[in-house]
């Protein structure tokens, strides 16, 4: 994936639109880079973005031309409600991949989620509900968009494809994402695709989930497939996952409709818990063929949206609880967020949780500083 050399933050924001019309007090970079610094540090919203600048004034002195003070919190607030959320995006990531090389070739999941508390009754605003691509290797947020109130992830998807340089990764996506639409943008985006199937494409689920337990029964002894098995105990629970990868039958039902369609993945869950014993099975279509140990690696992977981006941003950054709403305040906050997020994960000098190193760099400049320059 493509980035630029030069790790300063002012190089990669110096495009990003200015719509104020008024005298402009504060310039753009120490709006930006102060509520950079202040998420990082634990701000949650405005107001205390605001405050951060206020006790950091003179630290931040360092970098940006301070001379007209402080932003207050309701200029914050208004700023990015205006930003375009696509520009600010862009800068970001821009930023971010000049401090963190991005490893070419590696695991994307994207997946959907809600800011619970963005909707506002007042004026008939629903909650946004972002869609996210997450590089798993590196912990980067690639990018988000927002999905229009009147539509859904399924068309949400493709516009963020468009937004990202996939050129080689294996993009993974859970079952709302599994159409041929966003097969083929995938593919045309150079990337391969794992598709988890459900009820929504019920024939093809059908197809492949009897042409695996057909076969199964005859012990596999008519097709060539890759098999894979693990098996943990954590918890007080013992966990069995078996991984299986064959290709596609030339004469398999619908095989044209999905573009580059390679091979089928089945993965069968069965865990034991207080003498109960759960099976979970699962069908995928990929426009690569895996080993069934790239495979198994690969379901697993995708999870880390869920565990490493999701469920940080609402238990560590309460994103669930916050109230921003004007204009674009409430995605562009998501976005520092997300930022915040990535940059904290990829310092590796400090072997606490992400929540400990809000603290630390909160408290202690030089480790904001390598937080912020990559060192």
């Amino acid at each position: 994936m493509a980035t630029k050399t030069s790790p300063r933050i002012q190089d990669h924001f110096a495009q990003l639109t200015d719509s104020r019309t008024r005298k402009v007090l504060h310039p753009m970079i120490n709006i930006v880079a102060i509520a950079v610094c202040a998420v990082i540090c634990g701000a949650d919203d405005f107001v205390a973005i605001a405050e951060f600048g206020r006790k950091k004034q003179d630290w931040l002195a360092k970098f940006l031309d301070l001379q007209n003070g402080i932003p207050s919190h309701d200029c914050f607030n208004r700023v990015f409600a205006a930003i375009r959320p696509e520009e600010f995006e862009a800068c970001l990531l821009s930023w971010i991949t000049a401090l963190h090389a991005i490893t070419g070739g590696q695991l994307v999941a994207i997946d959907g989620k809600t800011l619970r508390r963005s909707f506002d009754m007042a004026s008939g605003k629903s909650a946004i509900h972002m869609v996210s691509a997450w590089a798993a290797a590196n912990h980067i947020s690639l990018g988000q968009v927002v999905v229009d109130q009147k539509s859904n992830e399924i068309t949400a998807i493709p516009k963020l494809l468009k937004i990202l340089e996939m050129s080689g990764c294996l993009v993974t996506i859970d079952a709302m994402g599994c159409q041929t639409k966003i097969a083929q943008a995938i593919v045309d985006s150079g990337a391969d695709y794992l598709l988890a199937l459900k009820g929504n494409q019920k024939k093809l689920y059908h197809d492949i989930s009897w042409h695996f337990l057909r076969h199964r029964d005859q012990g596999f002894a008519h097709i060539r497939v890759s098999r894979h098995q693990t098996h943990e105990r954590a918890h007080g629970r013992e966990e069995t996952r078996t991984y299986y990868v064959c290709a596609v039958p030339r004469d398999f039902p619908g095989r044209k409709r999905w573009p580059k369609l390679a091979a089928f993945g089945w993965a069968i869950n069965e865990t034991l818990r207080d003498g109960k014993r759960c099976r979970e099975m699962r069908y995928y279509i990929m426009s690569r063929k895996l080993s069934a140990k790239e495979f198994g690696e690969a379901v697993r992977g995708h999870w880390s949206i869920e565990n490493k981006l999701h469920w940080q941003l609402d238990v560590t950054f309460q994103e669930d609880q916050c109230r921003i709403r004007l204009g674009h305040a409430d995605a562009n906050f998501s976005l520092l967020r997300r930022t915040a997020l990535s940059l904290l994960k990829n310092n590796h000098t400090l072997k606490v949780g992400v929540k400990n190193k809000r603290l630390a760099a909160g408290w202690d400049d030089a480790y904001l500083q390598q937080v912020l320059f990559g060192k």
